[in-house]
């Protein structure tokens, strides 16, 4: 498959990238370093659109929503969550997933069987609801609603969307003390993404492939 994942140079996005591309795959890592080979910033429309023109005529089998970031962690409630940090959490965690797939929708139309996958987290699980981290926990429960909704509008045009909890990641997000290393949530995120099909599309699933509750 041709392959393309937003936030490629870090974190699960680079480990994805490493163990698609073993796989055979052709990927398409993008990132907004200023060496990289595929520059995208996800909040930035004149980013997208640029990409958008690097890319026409391509075919793109899938794409992997990774980029995000999480600016409040730790914050307190009586002094934090100024509201700069809640527009940029949500143009990068919301907004830019949509700009992705909207810039790339021909791509995928050229594909056979497109996919997309967005990666959210269970701190946007309205049934997991443990407080704190309130600006991060809104911008990824946006973000599963987008996706459900998304799948709905796509299904007609045969692309399939699947919405994933990549776990807790030893990552410089996750910390050392998370449950999982960052090539296990690459590896069970490969999987789901070749699981992943109309008959799927809409699903939140965790990244060894078990149902999360929204």
């Amino acid at each position: 498959m041709d392959i393309l994942i937003t936030g490629a140079n870090r974190g699960i996005g680079a480990a994805l990238n490493n163990q698609l591309s073993q796989q055979g795959h052709r990927i398409y890592p993008t990132s907004r370093t200023q060496d990289s080979r595929w520059p995208l910033e996800v909040t930035d429309p004149a980013s997208h659109a640029a990409l958008a023109r690097t890319l026409k005529g391509q075919r793109l089998d899938a794409v992997i929503c990774n980029a995000g970031i999480f600016e409040d962690q730790g914050a307190s409630l009586d002094t934090g969550f100024p509201a700069d940090i809640w527009a940029e959490t949500f143009a990068a965690n919301v907004t830019g997933v949509f700009l992705t797939i909207q810039s790339l929708l021909p791509n995928l139309s050229l594909s056979d069987a497109p996919k997309i996958m967005i990666i959210a987290s269970q701190m946007g699980s309205s049934e997991q609801a443990h407080g704190g981290s309130y600006i991060y926990r809104a911008s990824k429960a946006a973000a599963i609603n987008l996706g459900r909704n998304l799948a709905v509008d796509l299904k007609p045009r045969s692309i399939a969307l699947g919405i994933y909890h990549p776990g807790w990641v030893q990552t410089d997000m996750g910390g050392q003390q998370a449950d999982i290393s960052v090539n296990q949530a690459a590896s069970g995120l490969a999987e789901r993404l070749g699981d992943l099909t109309l008959h799927t599309t809409g699903q939140f699933l965790t990244w060894d492939g078990r149902p999360h509750p929204f």
